[in-house]
């Protein structure tokens, strides 16, 4: 994929009507779908790709683990990480070399731990002395990173506390690695989902950078830095095109980090958000009281059907319809199910066209990652999510 300089700096406006959004409007859908364009994934991998460098792309499985995705990933000579059991068998089953697989889930269950080691995985994360000793006992002799907290970047949805560890206890875990005949060979943070800026790293960068230093003037002699995930979308605010983006961030690890040899990046939602579209339909729109300031408009799809990543309102999806064209105001936008928390955005307000009404089509743009994979139970008896990939 040819990129010139001014392609890498340019803005990212997805406006026009995607290859999604034009499959959604030449078709009805009975229930909430997914739909999703393989080729625009292949596009991001490319993006992504020239920007990154030396970094090795781990796909992150979460964000959409589509079986077409996963299978046109292999054949692009993409790495994985996988969180479970499943998804190592999914990449394996679809061609995936194990030596590509990374068990980058801090909490697994032993039993998993041995299968994937005897697979061929050998390379797993860890971020407490009871997870080294799974490690140990069930994949003798592996390879391990250590995850590392790191505080918040800015990012739109900042990971912090449940995964990692301190900067304090980071050598210790190395030197119980060790000790106990795995091969810890370096560190992994995640700077936070949707980091719309590059130089929004810069200051996590340096911390994971002062560990790193103090672990190899302790003799470690590490060689992998994992650089995690972070790599964002677009959702109304504009971001750099993903190769800039790459770019500078790796500008950045490179002049901490010259001493690794190896870069892993595990994108996910920059890979596949912006390559899907999910066609959904109005169900109702109403006011509570006839001086309501806002109306309230309900979706077939709601935060237990695919948007989960509304909560807290952290991602603010984008919405186009038929009546586009009409005057717009404020409301209230929720979901469809008997659970009260089931409301995506009130503490501020969609804009959506006045005259918007029950069975209008939606459309909601840049939703390839983090729904399908979200919606896999069907909560109040609303099927999960369906998912047509062109």
């Amino acid at each position: 994929m040819h990129v010139t300089h001014a392609d890498f700096s340019a803005g990212r406006r997805v406006d026009a009507p995607s290859r999604c959004e034009t499959f959604i409007r030449a078709n009805a859908f009975d229930k909430p779908t997914l739909v999703l364009d393989i080729e625009r994934v292949a596009e991001q991998f490319h993006a992504l790709k020239a920007g990154l460098g030396r970094a090795d792309i781990h796909y992150a499985v979460k964000a959409n683990p589509a079986r077409e995705v996963i299978e046109r990933l292999v054949n692009l000579g993409s790495h994985f990480d996988a969180a479970s059991r499943g998804e190592i068998e999914l990449c394996l089953s679809l061609g995936a070399s194990p030596d590509t697989i990374s068990f980058g889930n801090t909490v697994k269950r032993a039993s998993d731990i041995a299968f994937a080691w005897n697979v061929g995985v050998t390379l797993f994360a860890a971020d407490a002395e009871e997870e080294l000793e799974k490690i140990a006992e069930h994949a003798p002799g592996a390879q391990v990173y250590i995850r590392l907290i790191v505080e918040a970047s800015g990012a739109d949805w900042p990971l912090t506390r449940k995964f990692g560890t301190t900067r304090g206890k980071a050598l210790k875990l190395l030197g119980m690695a060790r000790d106990l005949g795995l091969e810890p060979v370096g560190f992994s943070f995640h700077v936070g989902s949707q980091t719309r800026d590059p130089a929004m790293w810069s200051d996590t960068l340096d911390q994971v950078a002062a560990i790193w230093g103090e672990a190899q003037e302790a003799g470690f002699g590490l060689t992998l830095i994992n650089i995690g995930g972070g790599f964002p979308a677009y959702y109304g605010q504009e971001i750099a095109h993903p190769t800039y983006y790459a770019a500078r961030v790796m500008e950045q690890v490179d002049a901490r980090f010259a001493d690794a040899t190896r870069v892993m990046a595990e994108p996910g939602r920059g890979l596949v958000a912006e390559a899907g579209a999910i066609a959904a339909e109005v169900l109702l729109v109403s006011k509570k009281s006839d001086d309501d300031l806002h109306r309230w408009v309900y979706l077939d799809i709601g935060k237990f059907s695919g948007l989960a990543e509304t909560i807290d309102e952290a991602i603010r999806y984008q919405f186009v319809t038929d009546r586009d064209h009409e005057d717009t105001g404020a409301c209230i936008l929720a979901g469809p199910s008997c659970d009260s928390a089931d409301v995506l955005y009130e503490k501020r307000p969609v804009s959506l066209p006045l005259g918007l009404k029950a069975g209008d089509k939606v459309i909601i743009r840049n939703c390839g990652a983090y729904t399908s994979s979200y919606s896999s139970v069907g909560f109040n008896g609303f099927p999960p999510l369906d998912v047509i990939v062109i």
